[in-house]
């Protein structure tokens, strides 16, 4: 809906954790897996060079939707501290 970056890509486990801790908590296999896809994504798009990874935990920290997923963003120089 508002991509971060030319690449913003969501990669969204099957099971249902609202969160990247609860996710942890449930199946820390599972977040492995999350994390390793999330690579794959950003080298099938060509990331090489650099991308990342984001998980927006609690509402606080600007999550809106409750089902974990990490967020792949690259594409451009991305600056330090975000937001």
């Amino acid at each position: 809906i508002n991509p971060q970056a030319p690449t913003h890509v969501l990669v969204i486990p099957k099971r249902h954790a609202p969160d990247l801790g609860s996710l942890a908590a449930q199946a820390p296999g599972e977040l492995v897996d999350v994390v390793s896809a999330a690579a794959q994504v950003a080298a099938a798009a060509g990331l090489g060079d650099g991308y990342r990874l984001v998980f927006n935990t609690g509402a606080q920290a600007g999550q809106t939707v409750f089902h974990v997923h990490g967020h792949v963003l690259g594409g451009r120089p991305l600056s330090w501290p975000p937001g």
